[in-house]
């Protein structure tokens, strides 16, 4: 007699992307009693989460021209947010989450422009800069001239964020082939009636029902909507070039401003070896999508010692990465002003935009399920189904991956 197949497992909620905006839902729906798995195909984290400066903006970046813009409203709340998550005081819990610091530092260069900005810059904010006296710079800041503040801005470890919830929401998360293991099938546009997975280890298959889907897979998006006969056409890429230098380098995290715009912002972390290593972003690293690594490295060691007078770069070593930050379209294809969740059939495509806007995107993914919490509230029971399914591990962060780093010797010279 044949083997009888059992009928698919179901699921009130799939997910598909382990990064923050995933994991927090995850969380967030375990919390309220809801069914739920998350499914990754790469490592939790791989691309934006892990590859971000771990900054919880409070919007003073979009006030710069000192009106209080759309960007700043949508973000203004959510360091008060995160601030109680982290401190364990609010769910999501993430006391375990490491801090690179408590604060940022804000500081400009000498144009009258700069000066007008930092002015402005306090416009509508629940969090305003902090001006401090010369004693009260870091060490790095010292020889700035004019105005030097403080932003009560943190500053996250995000592979510590992603390994909090993985410790905490193992059993709900699934390693997948998306390529070679994944079907999914509808009943119309966006209308997921069947997730078919086979497992990456055994090859044994799993059928979920799920009653909703959840897009939060960045880049992924795109070809999973294709896969839920949804338009991949909704959703744009905007590509940074980061840089990274390590070595004997100052602790510092903050922000640069020239006029209106952030000209560079410096994160520091330390690698395996602990040697500080910065992460340098902000207009640098939009201007450096069109440059090779040469190019950009030796424009990054001259905007450094511009905007940070007195810095020793002796010793140094640099290298870049890549990452793109992927959005919704936009009108023009401006930069989005805020997190963005739609709702087509039972799929919903979630964009968070910026690390910090994630809890406000899990609550509008929330209130777009329209699904009421079980009445009891608690964490449903294991599933005993997905018991010995391959479970995905933390991605590393850019420094401590296999990325080729120059000193001031051995850098090719940058093309003309």
């Amino acid at each position: 007699m044949p083997e009888t197949r059992p009928g698919p497992l179901a699921i009130d909620v799939v997910i598909f992307g382990g990064g923050a905006a995933g994991l927090w839902l995850l969380d967030e729906l375990r919390r309220l009693g809801h069914n739920a798995l998350l499914l990754e195909a790469g490592d939790l984290g791989q691309g934006q989460t892990i590859a971000s400066q771990g900054i919880i903006h409070g919007g003073l970046k979009y006030t710069l021209g000192g009106l209080l813009t759309r960007s700043a409203s949508a973000i203004r709340d959510m360091p008060a947010i995160w601030r109680n998550c982290l401190a364990g005081e609010a769910k999501p819990n993430l006391k375990r989450t490491r801090l690179r610091a408590l604060y940022c530092h804000l500081w400009r260069t000498s144009s009258l422009s700069s000066r007008l900005a930092m002015i402005g810059a306090r416009a509508g904010l629940r969090i305003a800069p902090h001006r401090l006296t010369a004693d009260q710079r870091p060490e790095a800041l010292r020889r700035c001239p004019g105005v030097v503040a403080r932003l009560d801005e943190q500053v996250i470890e995000p592979d510590s964020l992603l390994m909090t919830f993985a410790d905490r929401l193992r059993p709900l998360l699934l390693q997948i082939d998306a390529r070679g293991g994944l079907e999914i099938a509808t009943d119309g546009p966006g209308q997921v009636r069947l997730i078919r997975l086979l497992n990456p280890a055994t090859g044994d298959p799993l059928d979920l029902a799920p009653r909703h889907v959840v897009l939060a897979a960045g880049e992924g998006n795109a070809t999973l909507r294709t896969k839920a006969g949804l338009s991949d056409g909704a959703m744009q890429r905007r590509p940074l070039h980061m840089v990274l230098a390590r070595g004997a380098l100052p602790a510092l995290n903050g922000h640069c401003v020239d006029g209106r715009a952030t000209r560079v912002t410096i994160t520091t972390t330390q690698d395996h070896a602990g040697r500080n290593v910065w992460q340098v972003g902000g207009q640098i690293a939009e201007d450096g999508v069109a440059m090779e690594a040469a190019a950009l490295i030796a424009r990054a060691r001259q905007e450094l010692t511009t905007v940070l007078p007195g810095l020793r770069l002796d010793g140094v070593q640099w290298a870049t990465y890549r990452v793109d930050r992927a959005e919704p379209v936009t009108v023009g294809r401006a930069r989005p002003d805020a997190a963005h969740a739609a709702l087509d059939g039972n799929t919903i495509t979630a964009w968070p935009t910026k690390l910090a806007l994630v809890p406000r995107l899990v609550q509008q993914v929330i209130s777009l399920l329209g699904a009421p919490a079980p009445a009891s509230a608690s964490p449903p029971p294991p599933i005993p189904e997905i018991g010995s399914w391959p479970r995905p591990s933390v991605a590393l962060p850019p420094w401590e991956t296999e990325l080729t780093w120059f000193d001031e010797n051995s850098a090719p010279p940058a093309s003309p």
